[in-house]
């Protein structure tokens, strides 16, 4: 009985986050990086979408679609992942997760809270308080994405429930309150449905992908960066399915407002999600202040697209979107078959880079030394 219990522990450490096994699970020989550049998995993490990075802790914490936040946990700081594990379970769609100041924020489909964490013992046993609980409460496009912005406020976004449709209050929006609550105000209108964001170092102003409609063609909605330097613009969703293409249910509507256009277009339903601006040094000096958007891949396209990492290069000096080329990819073989699904991207401290894959249930971490 002792020998296959012996067994069994030596095959579940085998097959835990980070080991070896756990590694060479995945085809990572498949994916196509620049010179230099190399990518390895960091952690297991089941449906792995939104990631906050606590360094002082030596802890990631990844939302997901489902009920739970997993924590990452390298306690040793070898850089090796020692315990992924539950923090929060039973909550609605837990995708949007942000951090500041010895709070952790959640933004679920119906709600936004806050838990008080100085440390992650307390933050496991932390009451929520619930800041604004009024969200559209729809599971279309109910997974929140949310991150604070230069101003100390937090950004959430509320997906428009439904493909193409009138929308109403705070629908199709992304909202901005106050991280001890209060009433949240509407930053940014007409969008359908993002799930990305962050804001360019230079200017501090605010960068979004939008996804476009679906059931409109196999190249016609392109999917979106959008930049919202200030308060109060209107993106143009629903009369537009994505960039200036307008939807077949409103094309002979006028438009109730000038709207404003996306500063780089994608492909047709490549899902493009997580945004992150590279501010770091371990990268060619090149990458600084450009920004790597997660393509989640498509389902509404006869030919697969999407499932890569995009690079959006930048005017350095002015902050504005130049042009967008590939960085990493190979999540989609030649027969349009997927084995990952990149979704969100963080930088950490050192200048390397985590991208989650909820499709793969990973955590990959990207690096660079010079060839």
């Amino acid at each position: 009985m002792r020998f296959y219990v012996a067994v069994f522990a030596l095959l579940m450490m085998a097959l835990a986050p980070g080991s070896p096994k756990a590694q060479q699970s995945l085809p990572l020989d498949r994916l196509r990086l620049p010179p230099g550049f190399q990518i390895e998995v960091f952690a297991r993490v089941p449906k792995a979408r939104t990631m906050v990075i606590l360094e002082n802790w030596s802890v990631v914490l990844v939302g997901s679609r489902g009920d739970t936040i997993h924590m990452v946990i390298d306690r040793d700081r070898d850089g090796k992942v020692d315990e992924v594990a539950p923090l929060m379970t039973g909550l609605k769609s837990a995708n949007g997760i942000a951090w500041k100041d010895g709070w952790f924020y959640v933004a679920e489909q119906h709600r936004i809270s806050r838990f008080r964490a100085p440390d992650l013992k307390t933050l496991r046993q932390a009451k929520a308080q619930v800041l604004f609980d009024q969200l559209p409460d729809h599971p279309w496009h109910g997974w929140r994405y949310a991150r604070f912005g230069p101003d100390g406020m937090l950004y959430v976004a509320v997906g428009s429930p439904c493909n193409v449709c009138s929308v109403s209050g705070i629908e199709g929006t992304i909202i901005r309150l106050d991280p001890a609550g209060g009433k949240p105000e509407i930053f940014a209108s007409g969008v359908r449905n993002s799930v990305g964001f962050d804001f360019q170092p230079t200017t501090g102003d605010l960068f979004f992908t939008d996804n476009g409609a679906d059931q409109m063609g196999d190249d016609s909605p392109p999917d979106e960066l959008n930049h919202a330097p200030a308060k109060g613009l209107w993106f143009g969703f629903p009369y537009f399915g994505g960039g200036r293409d307008r939807t077949p249910d409103f094309k002979g509507a006028p438009l109730p407002r000038k709207a404003t256009f996306p500063v780089i277009e994608f492909g047709a339903h490549v899902a493009s999600l997580g945004v992150s601006f590279y501010k770091g040094n371990q990268f060619p000096k090149t990458f600084r202040h450009d920004a790597i958007v997660a393509q989640h891949g498509s389902w509404n396209r006869s030919v697969p697209d999407g499932y890569r990492l995009m690079r959006i290069k930048f005017d350095k000096a002015r902050g504005s979107a130049k042009a967008k080329e590939i960085f990493i990819d190979g999540w989609l073989n030649a027969s349009g078959q997927s084995w990952g699904r990149p979704v969100d991207v963080k930088e950490m401290s050192d200048g390397s880079v985590l991208v989650s894959d909820d499709k793969a249930g990973a955590i990959y971490k990207i690096t660079y030394r010079k060839p």
